[in-house]
């Protein structure tokens, strides 16, 4: 078996706007128009079975990184393969080993979570005898409640419909799981639930996990490596524990990993990533 599940090398990706308003944007010299870097020749690894954490403000490219792993940005530049195919090249077999949790899950609002994620799992070949209990047991063990389970998307919250698009994706069990922000609008107590599911499902599948997240300890608490990402590059990957060891005692006191990310970018990360 490949021991790695993704690798990217010199991955490039530019979006092309009129005005651009990010520090790093330029004139392609040709139409006056700016080039947006999102991912500026970004090379990575991630371990089969491995829990792999993204940090970045917002802008820094964690989103369209994810995008272009999961063929839904074609790359500029660079190369990414999951398990060894090429996500241009072999989209539709990289396709078949991934799911992706992102903050705009999008459902159809009129059926209920039960009948979303039959859908879901007829998508990917499962019956819908087979997933209707494993529906029933990841729902409820991410707090929602039984009665919810069968009625309208529409009416429930923002978090509780983040629930549902996790458990669509825990559903299926995937080689490769893709979550980009997946707690965001969720309590503490629901974050925790989702912690502890996806570790399950590394620990009993052996799923690869690439996290990306604007929770330093969301991100300390799961991730064995994390990359540390600033207007499209990679300034620092290595364990928590490795990039804490790269900044100098703070007041006094061993510095968090917060106080790593300010010394890289500059920035504050806040809970909404601005």
């Amino acid at each position: 078996m490949n021991e790695i599940a993704i690798q990217a090398r010199d991955v490039y990706k530019v979006f092309h706007k009129q005005r651009g308003h990010l520090p790093w944007e330029r004139s392609d010299g040709h139409s006056g128009r700016q080039q947006a870097v999102a991912l500026d020749r970004v090379s990575f690894e991630v371990r089969v079975a491995e829990i792999f954490g993204v940090l970045g403000p917002n802008g820094s490219g964690k989103s369209t990184l994810v995008r272009v792993i999961a063929t839904l940005l074609l790359p500029d530049g660079g190369t990414v393969t999951v398990f060894g195919h090429d996500v241009v090249r072999e989209a539709i077999a990289v396709q078949r080993l991934i799911n992706r949790v992102s903050v705009e899950a999008s459902f159809f609002k009129k059926l209920s979570p039960m009948e979303n994620l039959i859908y879901g799992a007829r998508l990917y070949g499962l019956s819908a005898a087979e997933s209707r209990t494993r529906i029933i047991e990841i729902l409820t063990r991410l707090g929602v409640e039984r009665w919810a389970i069968d009625q309208p998307v529409e009416r429930m919250s923002r978090g509780m419909q983040q629930k549902v698009a996790i458990a669509r994706a825990l559903l299926t069990r995937p080689a490769l799981l893709l979550l980009d922000e997946p707690t965001t609008g969720l309590d503490p107590r629901s974050k925790r639930e989702v912690h502890t599911l996806v570790r399950e499902l590394r620990d009993l599948n052996s799923t690869t996990i690439l996290l990306t997240t604007h929770d330093m300890l969301e991100a300390e608490s799961l991730c064995e490596r994390i990359a540390i990402m600033d207007a499209g590059r990679i300034v620092a990957l290595d364990t928590p524990e490795a990039l804490r060891g790269t900044v100098a005692l703070h007041q006094g006191h061993p510095p968090t990993l917060e106080d790593v990310f300010l010394e890289l970018t500059g920035k504050l990360l806040t809970a909404d990533g601005k």
